[in-house]
């Protein structure tokens, strides 16, 4: 248990600073997917829940403080020196070990997916039962119609080829955000999660130029371990203006 003097004085860190945190805004570009109900529906879902009153804080909205960013410059390479050494020297390792990543098929790595679910019982606190005892479930998202809103899944594979880890993303006009991220417990040490977080990111610039804010969900809240985890990859808390549309 943390020592109370010890807590108060985070949240005193905490609160100073909340109060210095950048701001930036993000467009969803909910226009460009007008002809795409699935994603349409989908972002206005999202713009919806975020700006929400938050449950414990009351005169902010849900996902308005804190949300953990990363503003993308302009190139990748400037991008990944923007990352802790840890973070570059984890991800050299999973290269090294002939890791490889790729836009992942979900539904047909399911038997891989459950061995990742089941590799252990703790991620930052206990799991659910269902999620360690029982066998992942398919998705049924369809394919977007648009080039500014999806749902892809992403893999960090061996050299035999066997799902090692894998996320989800939700992208939507200027934004992406790691919706899901699992790695196997066996291979944490082999820097697979870097990997898969820092090759994300090379995809957005190839495939999805709009995205300017990766982002992997909140900051505040967050366990410190994890709060420091985010840090390496340069998800820093930021204050957020919600556009659902380029009007706006």
């Amino acid at each position: 248990m943390q020592n109370p003097i010890a807590k108060i004085k985070r949240l005193y860190e905490e609160i100073q600073e909340i109060r210095q945190i950048p701001r930036t805004s993000i467009n969803l570009m909910v226009e460009t997917a007008k002809d795409n109900p699935f994603y349409r529906d989908l972002t206005l879902e999202y713009y919806k829940e975020a700006r929400q009153p938050h449950p414990k804080f009351l005169f902010i909205r849900q996902m308005e403080w804190g949300v953990a960013l990363c503003i993308l410059p302009e190139k990748f390479d400037d991008y990944f020196m923007l990352l802790e050494g840890a973070a570059r020297r984890n991800y050299k390792k999973a290269k090294r070990l002939e890791y490889h990543f790729a836009e992942l098929d979900y539904n047909n790595h399911l038997d891989e997916v459950t061995a990742i679910h089941h590799s252990t019982e703790t991620r930052q606190g206990k799991l659910p039962e269902d999620f360690v005892k029982y066998a992942a479930t398919p998705h049924s998202n369809p394919p977007s119609l648009d080039s500014d809103h999806a749902y892809p899944y992403f893999g960090v594979f061996n050299k035999e080829g066997t799902l090692i880890a894998y996320a989800s993303c939700f992208i939507a006009g200027e934004y992406c955000n790691i919706q899901r991220i699992y790695g196997h417990a066996g291979y944490q040490s082999d820097g697979c999660v870097p990997l898969l977080i820092i090759s994300i990111a090379e995809y957005l610039y190839q495939h999805y130029p709009k995205v300017t804010h990766y982002a992997y969900g909140t900051y505040y809240g967050a366990s410190q371990t994890m709060q420091r985890f985010k840090r390496k990859f340069h998800f820093l808390p930021h204050r957020v203006e919600w556009k659902l549309q380029s009007d706006q």
